[in-house]
């Protein structure tokens, strides 16, 4: 689907990408947003793919927050959106939106990757608020019961338990420090920033339980990495034994 807003990027406005395969809410989320002095719609999309062809259109250098509604349909629903999302833009703040009736479908997004939920029952000025304290850097909750913390939380803790598989992009980047290079040096060959592959190793770090980069590829090479995507071997902790780096800071 197309962009819907021009200029905004230019008036550093906040662009928000709404993703919501029930056009009603869609369209009404879409013209809710529109009429804040500092938000655009930037993009909307009813799928998955439509999302990331959206987001590939759009300014890089732009302040974006991506609205994910849950119960997208098809094989990549939005468990898949969120986590492509956060391999392929992992700074992009992420809010997950719905209209659910307990919190393990908002615990599942969490945990793939989302910073945080609004509920469409939200008064719209707290729903906006969200919106804004999400492209900040917060970690929203918003419009739910309180006697839901406790069993998201719970329900957290209980996908915590079995240690996270990492994504394609993660796997690149872990290989490729593996053979030394710094973090320069990965983002040319992988065609990214280095802030990127930064933001990707501190990702993998936290996946993996570890202090940092010598800690991740050890933890790897002891198996924490096979099987973590079909096909890939395990990572030898010894090519980089000789040679000790820490990533640079963003």
């Amino acid at each position: 689907m197309a962009t819907r807003a021009k200029g905004w990027a230019e008036r550093g406005m906040l662009g928000v990408v709404v993703v919501e395969h029930l056009a009603m809410i869609r369209a009404g989320t879409a013209l809710m947003i529109s009429e804040q002095p500092d938000m655009a719609v930037a993009a909307e999309a009813d799928t998955a793919d439509a999302a990331m062809a959206a987001l590939r259109r759009l300014p890089k250098r732009s302040t974006l927050v991506v609205l994910v509604g849950l119960g997208l349909p098809g094989e990549r629903d939005e468990r898949w959106l969120i986590r492509t999302i956060r391999d392929t833009h992992p700074t992009l703040p992420i809010l997950a939106t719905g209209n659910v009736s307990d919190g393990r479908d908002i615990s599942r997004a969490l945990f793939m990757g989302a910073d945080g939920f609004v509920h469409h029952g939200a008064e719209p000025d707290r729903f906006l608020d969200a919106l804004r304290r999400t492209a900040q850097g917060s970690v929203v909750l918003e419009g739910l019961p309180k006697n839901w913390f406790g069993p998201i939380a719970d329900e957290l803790t209980t996908h915590q338990a079995v240690p996270p598989a990492l994504t394609d992009r993660e796997v690149e980047v872990l290989q490729a420090a593996a053979e030394g290079l710094t973090a320069r040096q990965i983002g040319s060959r992988l065609g990214v920033r280095e802030r990127t592959v930064t933001t990707h190793l501190s990702r993998i770090y936290k996946k993996l339980g570890a202090s940092g980069r010598i800690a991740a590829i050890s933890a790897a090479g002891g198996g924490s990495l096979a099987g973590t995507i079909p096909g890939r071997p395990a990572l030898a902790s010894a090519s980089v034994a000789a040679r000790p780096h820490r990533p640079r800071t963003a």
